[in-house]
């Protein structure tokens, strides 16, 4: 049986208690992706290796504002960058961001919820 440390390649964290700093850091980090530019970048980077020209390309911005975003995203630790001669190549920095990605577009988009959406007893 795969457990969700292996299925996730992350660790699963139980009786989760964060400091305040770290409450700041994760909202922090999460308010990065509720950028619509940000997220779509992200997206662009979760399968493949990708250069910024050709991120600016596929959606359609500016060279400029895709390489502003791209440092925020990269200071944050969601994408890596490797440099190739004269061009930089972006991606996930690591399975734990891709995984979370793909669990949220799971849930909202392909996941069955199975119920209404009326709130349950004891539910605000």
């Amino acid at each position: 049986m795969t457990t969700i440390e292996q299925l996730f390649n992350c660790s699963f964290m139980q009786n989760v208690e964060l400091q305040s700093d770290q409450t700041a850091q994760l909202a922090e980090t999460f308010g990065l992706l509720a950028d619509p530019t940000r997220l779509s970048i992200v997206v662009v980077c979760m399968e493949r290796e990708i250069s910024a020209g050709d991120i600016a390309d596929e959606l359609g911005l500016s060279a400029s504002l895709v390489s502003h975003h791209l440092r925020l995203l990269r200071a944050a630790r969601m994408l890596r960058a490797e440099r190739r001669g004269k061009q930089v190549f972006y991606s996930m920095a690591d399975d734990c961001v891709r995984d979370v990605l793909k669990i949220m577009i799971d849930h909202l988009f392909t996941h069955e919820h199975g119920g209404s959406d009326e709130p349950q007893e004891g539910e605000q």
